[in-house]
């Protein structure tokens, strides 16, 4: 990896000076990236310390994932929660939004700062284990995350064996590990909450990931709805999940559903939407870009 022309070499610490003895901190987002990291990091490394933030609007099947793991890792994955929000809808309640400039603030509050205030201790530890894949868009973000805070020392395994998708699901498949359900119909698995349940949903997917969420789960899709209204009364404008990505109209919100209170604000059913092809995984970097 290159930053400001240099090589970092993955075996080098190149911040604070401990050495790999130290302990490593793995993280787990849930999703099958962040699992195949820690998988290799457990190779590397001997003194790891594995790390779950948990929002309390996972998938079941995301503990089912999690359970399995810790038998081929051999070793406990450590739960975390935060100790000022319940879920990403009391965050976003407290904030009255959903999105800002620099990411969602419920994985900010949920996650990044549930690492720092619980985990992390940059005094003694000697990395940390991200589930950053090859892709160009992952390894610009790694990149970010090496020079915005160098002194968690972040790693990359996957990106140091240049593994991508395909490569993360045949491991998976190779280990007889089951990768999440939600991977069915989405390409991550950040807090879709139990199938019936109306909680649920990461509002950085995007407008064809919530045009999927409505195919798929309408009672999550009409909870979402109802809380961007509910919002935007609190707030007196619109607070939506998604913008038009339209050139003509690029940047302008829309609602999941009509809000008469603002009717000259679109819905995204206007808009042919597709898959997002970034935040793979949610692990409070979400606005690493």
């Amino acid at each position: 990896m290159f930053v400001n022309g240099e090589i970092l070499k993955p075996e080098i610490n190149w911040y604070n000076g401990l050495k790999p003895q130290q302990r490593t901190i793995a993280w787990i987002s849930g999703g099958a990236a962040s699992a195949v990291s820690c998988i290799l990091a457990a190779n590397q490394f001997d003194n790891i310390h594995f790390a779950f933030c948990d929002t309390h609007i996972e998938s079941p099947d995301t503990y089912r994932f999690i359970a399995d793991l810790e038998k081929v890792l051999g070793d406990k994955i450590h739960f975390y929660e935060s100790e000022d929000f319940y879920d990403p809808e009391s965050v976003w309640d407290k904030f009255i939004g959903l999105n800002f400039a620099n990411g969602a603030p419920c994985s900010t509050y949920l996650k990044r700062t549930v690492r720092v205030k619980q985990v992390q201790d940059i005094e003694t530890d000697y990395c940390q284990i991200f589930g950053f894949d090859n892709r160009k868009v992952e390894i610009n973000r790694a990149v970010n995350m090496v020079c915005n805070y160098p002194e968690i020392n972040p790693k990359f395994p996957l990106i140091e064996f240049e593994m991508g998708r395909p490569e993360i699901f045949k491991t998976l498949k190779q280990l007889n590990i089951k990768a999440p359900i939600a991977y069915e119909d989405f390409n991550n698995n950040n807090c879709l909450g139990a199938p019936d349940s109306p909680k649920g949903g990461c509002i950085q997917g995007g407008i064809g990931y919530w045009q999927k969420i409505n195919e798929k789960y309408p009672l999550k899709y009409e909870f979402m709805a109802n809380k961007e209204h509910e919002l935007s009364a609190r707030k007196g404008k619109p607070i939506t999940i998604c913008k038009d990505q339209r050139n003509a109209t690029k940047g302008n919100r829309l609602f999941l559903k009509f809000n008469p209170e603002f009717p000259d604000v679109g819905t995204i059913d206007e808009i042919k939407g597709r898959q997002p092809v970034g935040y793979f995984e949610c692990n409070g970097f979400c606005g690493t870009r």
